[in-house]
């Protein structure tokens, strides 16, 4: 994402809080389905990539439509709350589906991409604030 694309999301929320709950909504329905597990490392790695980029993609539209590249404490707090939970809720779902379990491990990696997104999203308000 260059910082044109993010103003450009910025500028229009309602197709960034759309996204966000795109995003959301397909989380939740890949979560929904049956999985077989397959034996070898690429089950693993696929995974590793879904759940991070996933939550990486949440969060950054998430951050977009409620901060405007601005620090706002409160706002902050609460999406990383809101992300988090979502995470939590997301593991708590599968384990309720036919061959899909709750793990740790995977909440864990939705985490690691909330906040590389974080980072990410944080560097630019700086930038931002720095520029002006």
């Amino acid at each position: 994402f260059s910082g044109k694309m993010i103003g450009w999301f910025e500028k229009n929320k309602g197709v960034s809080f759309a996204i966000t709950l795109w995003i959301a909504f397909t989380i939740f329905y890949i979560s929904s389905l049956e999985i077989t597990p397959s034996p070898g490392p690429n089950v693993n790695l696929f995974s590793t990539i879904y759940h991070m980029t996933a939550f990486f993609f949440l969060a950054v539209f998430l951050f977009v439509s409620l901060l405007n590249r601005k620090w706002d404490s409160k706002k902050i707090i609460f999406s990383l709350i809101l992300l988090s939970l979502y995470a939590i809720l997301d593991e708590l779902h599968q384990y309720f589906v036919p061959g899909r379990v709750a793990s740790f491990s995977d909440f864990l990696l939705d985490f690691n991409g909330i906040i590389f997104a974080s980072l990410i999203y944080f560097i630019l308000i700086e930038m931002k604030r720095q520029k002006s």
